[in-house]
């Protein structure tokens, strides 16, 4: 089904993709770092939020 040359293109293919040492570990990281911080904003954004909602009800500016 698949001969020889499939296998080294495929091999060739991998190598260039993920190629050498520390690279997979490395994508990984920055996949880990831009989670964090996209977390960490969604968590800055809600808090924002809270303390507006809080400042509103100090003040007298809630419609309810």
């Amino acid at each position: 089904m698949f001969s020889i040359w499939h296998w080294l293109i495929v091999l060739a293919v991998v190598l260039v993709i993920f190629g050498g040492k520390g690279k997979i570990s490395k994508i990984m990281g920055d996949f880990g770092a831009g989670l964090k911080l996209f977390k960490d904003n969604v968590a800055d954004d809600s808090q924002k939020e809270e303390d507006q909602s809080d400042k509103k009800e100090i003040s007298g500016d809630n419609k309810e």
